[in-house]
């Protein structure tokens, strides 16, 4: 009797092991066998836990409930919104000059080399073209939306040209210690208010492949100071922008934006990924590809009509 139930206990096994039948209309499983996945899992104490988060001590978080909910004056404006570049001026009135400041010898070559380049129908420090982030202000020349979403501590930027995501902190805290900061294509951004003006100091920039209209570069003393108000009853956000960066130019950089409220828009997921850029002309990798189809580098027409 014993011998007869271990047989059927082995042959019960051996059936539950096997994969059910596939139901008419799932799709194939390729004959492959179905995987028993089995982990160790070591549990992590809270000392290690608490270790692996990242922390500025000494200040709450900008989305601390506690932050959020601290008395302070109300906002003399909200930025909260969609918004595009106004274009009306035409369409190379995003970039940031001229007039240009006095520039030294990395604005001076790049001056000079990009209308070069561009009279070749080719791109110049094609950065942005080979994914590199536009960093800040590039970022807000792009032809694309800008979602502003304004809380008592901090105001979130997200760029629709590539999820682009900068914090402007509102909370009173002091910029980092600049021996310990990590430097981003955004940099760090801290405001507050002048009667109805938003005041934005940005500094910490990362400096690599980071470049200014066509071309010009920035050093890691580049700091930018922002002056932002909305005009026409809060359609119209003006920007102005006063920069500096001793090592490559003389003194201010200033340039004023003007980007109009677009309420039926929204911002959509959107990536840069280096294959795809083949498809664009106006890239490095687009140009190449164009030239093999006997196209254009930039218009993408046949060479010879």
């Amino acid at each position: 009797m014993r011998l007869i139930l271990s047989t059927l206990a082995v042959a019960a096994s051996a059936l539950a092991a096997q994969p059910a039948a596939a139901q008419e209309g799932e799709p194939s499983t390729g004959g492959l066998p179905q995987v028993e996945v089995k982990r160790d899992y070591t549990p992590l104490t809270a000392e290690r836990l608490n270790e692996m988060v990242p922390k500025h001590p000494g200040y709450l978080g900008a989305l601390a409930p506690e932050n959020l909910n601290k008395p302070r004056p109300p906002a003399p404006i909200d930025l909260t919104g969609t918004w595009f570049i106004d274009l009306k001026e035409g369409f190379a009135h995003y970039l940031f000059g001229p007039p240009y400041p006095y520039f030294y010898e990395g604005g001076r070559e790049a001056l000079i080399e990009a209308p070069k380049y561009a009279a070749r129908n080719e791109t110049y420090r094609d950065a942005i073209g080979q994914c590199f982030p536009p960093g800040m202000p590039m970022i807000m020349t792009r032809v694309w939306p800008h979602a502003f979403i304004q809380l008592p501590t901090a105001i979130y930027m997200i760029s629709g040209f590539n999820n682009s995501v900068r914090t402007i902190y509102l909370d009173g805290r002091e910029f980092s210690d600049p021996d310990l900061v990590v430097p981003s294509y955004n940099g760090e951004s801290i405001g507050h208010f002048e009667g109805k003006t938003l005041v934005v100091k940005t500094k910490y920039f990362e400096t690599d492949n980071h470049w200014i209209d066509h071309g010009i570069p920035i050093s890691d003393e580049f700091e930018m100071t922002e002056r932002i108000d909305l005009l026409d009853g809060g359609k119209v956000m003006q920007i102005e922008y006063i920069m500096t960066d001793p090592q490559n130019w003389r003194g201010e950089w200033r340039s004023t934006k003007r980007f109009n409220r677009q309420d039926y828009t929204d911002i959509n997921e959107s990536h840069c990924i280096l294959a795809y850029n083949e498809n664009l002309p106006g890239t490095d990798l687009g140009k190449e590809a164009a030239e093999e189809r006997g196209e254009s580098k930039v218009e993408g027409v046949a060479d010879d009509e």
